[in-house]
C-alpha cells in the first residue's frame, strides 16, 4: 500500500514538473515573440535621401540612430557634375525626407523632387536663411548661379544648415522631438567649441592669405577673416599661360604662401605645378562633398582643415 502510495507521488510530481517546464516554454516564447516585436519597432528609422555628403553628416547628427539615410551622389562623384540617372532617385520615391543644398548646388533638384512623385515627401533645403555670398566672377555664376553655394564649410553656417534639418526631421517624427532637438543642440555645441577655438588662432597670426585649388572656402574665410586665393580661378580649365602662371607665383611669393592646397576630387597637378614655382608643398584638405575612406566625421574633418590652414599661416 505505502508502495503504491510513493508510485502515485512520483508520477504526480513529475507531472507537475512536466506542466511547470511546458508552462515555463510557453511564457518564455511568449515573452520572445513580444521582446522581438518590440525590436521591429525600435529599428523602425526615418527614411532619409540627401545629396552628397555633407547632408549625410548633417542628418546623422541629429538624428543618430533613428533615421536611415542613402545618398543620392555616388561617392568619388564631383557634385557640380553629377547628372542623375533614373536608378540614382528610386529610393527619392520612397523617402519620407529629401535634404539638399541648394543655391545651384544639385542643378537636378527641383526635376528629380517632380518625377519622384512623392506626395508625402518633406523637401529640405537646408541653405535657407545662411548668409550668403555673392559670386563676382563671371566663371563661378555660370556654374553655380549668383550665390556661393559651399555654406556647410562654414562652421556658423553648418548649424544653421542642421537646425533646418532638425526641424524636418521633427515634422516627420514628433514623438522624437526631444531626441531631435537634444542631439542638434549637441552638435551646434560642438561647432561653437571649433569655432571659438580657431577663432582665437586666426586673430593671433598676422597672414591671412591661403591658396587653394577650388574655391570652395569663402563661407570658412567668412568665419574667421581669411581670404582664399584659388588656383582655378586663376587657371580656369586647362594649362596656365606662362603669363596665368606669373601672376600667382606673384601673388604666392608676395604673401609668403608656403602651402598650396588641392581638394580630394581634383587633380592636384595644377597645385603642384604652382609649388613647385614657389617652393611650396601641396596639402590635401577636405571640401566634404564625398565620403571618405578614413571613417572621419564632419566635425574632425573641418578640425583637420582648419588646423592645416592654421599651420599654412604661421610658416
Amino acid at each position: 500500500m505505502l508502495k503504491r502510495i510513493a508510485r502515485l507521488l512520483l508520477c504526480l510530481v513529475v507531472i507537475a514538473s512536466l506542466v511547470s517546464l511546458l508552462t515555463g516554454c510557453s511564457n518564455q516564447n511568449s515573452s520572445g515573440s513580444s521582446s522581438g516585436t518590440s525590436a521591429i519597432e525600435q529599428v523602425t528609422k526615418l527614411k532619409v535621401s540627401v545629396s552628397f555628403d555633407a547632408m549625410k553628416e548633417f542628418v546623422q547628427a541629429v538624428g543618430k540612430d533613428k533615421v536611415e539615410v542613402v545618398t543620392i551622389i555616388p561617392a568619388g562623384v564631383e557634385p557640380h557634375d553629377f547628372e542623375p540617372k533614373a536608378q540614382d532617385l528610386v529610393a527619392l520615391s520612397e523617402a519620407q525626407i529629401f535634404v539638399y543644398n541648394g543655391l545651384g548646388m544639385e542643378a537636378w533638384a527641383e526635376e528629380a523632387i517632380a518625377t519622384a512623385e512623392n506626395s508625402e515627401l518633406i523637401v529640405v533645403e537646408a541653405s535657407k536663411g545662411v548668409h550668403l555670398i555673392e559670386n563676382t566672377e563671371a566663371e563661378e555664376i555660370e556654374e553655380h548661379g549668383h550665390y556661393d553655394p559651399h555654406v556647410w564649410l562654414s562652421l556658423k553656417e553648418a548649424a544653421l544648415e542642421a537646425e533646418n534639418i532638425k526641424d524636418a526631421l521633427i515634422l516627420a517624427d514628433q514623438a522624437n522631438q526631444d531626441y531631435y532637438e537634444q542631439n542638434y543642440s549637441d552638435f551646434a555645441a560642438q561647432l561653437d567649441t571649433l569655432f571659438n577655438d580657431y577663432s582665437e588662432r586666426f586673430r593671433s597670426v598676422a597672414k591671412k592669405n591661403f591658396v587653394t585649388g577650388h574655391a570652395a572656402f569663402g563661407y570658412l574665410c567668412q568665419d574667421f577673416g581669411l581670404e582664399q586665393k584659388s588656383v582655378e580661378d586663376t587657371f580656369a580649365e586647362g594649362e596656365p599661360t606662362a603669363e596665368q602662371l606669373s601672376e600667382l607665383v606673384e601673388y604666392c611669393k608676395e604673401n609668403n604662401v608656403t602651402t598650396i592646397f588641392a581638394e580630394e576630387m581634383v587633380s592636384p597637378e595644377i597645385s603642384q605645378t604652382l609649388a613647385n614655382e614657389v617652393g611650396a608643398k601641396v596639402e590635401t584638405i577636405y571640401t566634404i562633398e564625398s565620403a571618405e575612406d578614413d571613417g572621419l566625421t564632419y566635425l574632425q574633418r573641418m578640425e583637420d582643415n582648419l588646423a592645416k590652414i592654421y599651420a599654412s599661416l604661421t610658416t
